[in-house]
């Protein structure tokens, strides 16, 4: 049922009662004129007419009042502008929100995008709605998406007149695969709410995935001839150098990194950016493949709108998918080969130090051979190679203002997002920074120690806790530190500080936000949240 219809019937039973009541009013003007005995004072005549004028009155007001502030109703086809509500936790969500409302404004349609903490009942009854939502770990919301769960998901709720559909982002190597956009789904529909299309769950980005989330606001909109949506467009770096940071260490190799960008180019990063890297195979498994196949590798092939030799299309594609069945028929290949997925990283460094800086850690499979990703940096791409780079701004984790305090708690390879905000802090002269950082051993594993003492003998680090798990001491981990420096934490958020954690989302984060949670309470970390003075860049 259209917008229209209700309110045309809602304006004719107005005026309905609007012409009784002015009918009550002359009958009881008539009727005082008329000889009846003496009535009792408030069945006088005049003075039950005058109350039929003054409910007349105040019922006329209150219609001038409802033209004055329409109800929007909600219907597919109707005037309603729609509503992009994103939870990201890395920005990836945030970046397809705003894709998905640039899509529907390209089709003429209203379109706004939305921080789902914006977002209460009142802006969800009666209003079309897509949610872009991310699950981060084993089934937890974006940490900003956390006081809408227990906002408005906790409460009970009459959507009726809600129109929604969800696009939920996850990583099937994960055993609660799209738990958020599932659970915020289910909430949903169970309150009432009406599905424009069945939910789209997408595996690491999967383009298929977002080509069909795409399709369908097409087909919402009328308007199903736009552009496919792509892969992210990479500019091509330059491997500049490799060096592993801690020899000897018997966690995995962790490799500094550093990319130079194309010639002619200025490109622009804040601190809490992250780099997506397009991988590739080792240059030795592409030879093998088209040896065992006996492929023409200098063969020129279409794919994603671009001519290419076969041998550059095997080495950004995944091998073992088609290993085992190779067409004969060349295109026919080429449509079987399955892209290798992007894999991110933190930026550890910033545009002034004239190259962009990535902490890698070495990842092994099963067999033991390397990840595709961390093997494709740190030991495949010789150095002078090309290496396909997208930054991405990542605004969950940008830095706080220069005049509040920062405390950046992290381990591993997390250091890289923290370093990139130490450097940031330094060079505008923010002194207030308290580091606390965890590894294995103190011997093989002081990532950018160097730097770290330096930074602490300036002033940049005004506090500075270094704590290795496998060394023996009370103190193993960070939670360790953060409890051994309660008190100091608790002055410092009296203070105003912010509170910024990236490292490794089962062992550290968990622990962290545990730790944080005893010594500063649950509402006030709910607090912080929502101010946004606690964030994570965790993975």
């Amino acid at each position: 049922m259209t917008s229209t219809s209700r309110f045309d019937r809602s304006a004719l039973g107005q005026c309905l009662v609007a012409l009784a009541l002015a009918s009550l009013a002359w009958w009881l003007w008539r009727w005082q004129a008329r000889p009846w005995p003496a009535p009792t004072p408030l069945l006088q005549p005049r003075v039950a007419a005058g109350i039929a004028i003054a409910l007349y009155a105040a019922f006329c007001g209150w219609i001038a009042w409802r033209g004055r502030t329409p109800r929007i109703v909600a219907s597919v086809d109707g005037a309603s502008p729609w509503r992009v509500i994103y939870a990201s936790q890395t920005g990836f969500a945030l970046e397809l929100a705003e894709r998905t409302a640039q899509a529907l404004r390209d089709a003429s349609a209203m379109a706004t995008v939305h921080d789902i903490n914006s977002i209460d009942l009142q802006a969800l009854d009666g209003a079309r709605c897509l949610f872009v939502v991310s699950t981060t770990g084993e089934g937890d919301p974006p940490d900003h998406a956390m006081d809408f769960v227990k906002r408005v998901m906790a409460q009970p709720a009459d959507l009726q007149r809600t129109r929604y559909a969800v696009l939920a982002l996850g990583d099937s190597e994960y055993t609660q695969f799209c738990a958020f956009g599932r659970e915020l789904d289910e909430w949903l529909h169970r309150h009432g709410a009406q599905p424009l299309f069945d939910r789209v769950d997408v595996d690491n980005a999967d383009p298929a995935a977002l080509r069909h989330w795409q399709h369908h606001v097409g087909v919402l909109t009328g308007h199903t001839d736009q552009p496919d949506w792509t892969t992210p467009r990479y500019e091509r770096w330059t491997l500049a150098t490799r060096r592993l940071l801690n020899p000897g260490s018997v966690g995995g190799e962790a490799w500094h990194i550093e990319l130079q960008a194309p010639a002619g180019t200025s490109p622009a990063w804040q601190a809490g950016d992250i780099a997506e890297i397009g991988p590739r195979n080792a240059a030795g498994d592409v030879d093998a493949f088209i040896a065992r196949h006996v492929l023409d590798g200098s063969h020129v092939v279409h794919r994603d709108g671009e001519d290419m030799p076969l041998a550059e299309l095997l080495a950004r594609s995944r091998l073992s998918a088609t290993a085992d069945v190779v067409p004969d028929d060349a295109r026919a290949l080429v449509a079987a080969l399955q892209a290798l997925p992007h894999r991110e990283y933190s930026i550890a460094s910033l545009p002034a130090d004239g190259s962009l800086h990535l902490l890698v850690r070495l990842m092994r499979r099963e067999d033991g051979s390397p990840g595709i990703g961390s093997g494709w940096l740190c030991r495949h791409a010789a150095i002078g190679d090309g290496i396909d780079l997208r930054i991405r701004s990542n605004p969950n984790f940008h830095a706080p203002p220069a005049s509040q305090p920062m405390v950046l708690i992290g381990n591993g390879t997390g250091l890289a997002g923290l370093r990139a905000h130490l450097k940031a802090r330094a060079a505008i002269g923010a002194h207030r920074n308290w580091l606390l950082f965890g590894e294995r051993n103190a011997s093989a594993d002081r990532l950018h120690g160097d730097e770290l003492d330096a930074w602490q003998r300036s002033g940049v680090l005004e506090r500075l806790d270094l704590v290795f798990s496998r060394d023996g001491h009370a103190l193993r981990y960070v939670q360790d530190a953060l409890h051994a420096n309660a008190d100091t934490l608790r002055s410092w958020v009296e203070e105003g500080a912010a509170i910024y954690a990236c490292g490794s989302l089962e062992g550290m984060a968990p622990g962290v936000d545990a730790a944080l949670n005893e010594i500063l309470g649950p509402q006030r970390m709910t607090d912080l949240a929502d101010a946004g003075r606690y964030r994570r860049d965790v993975y």
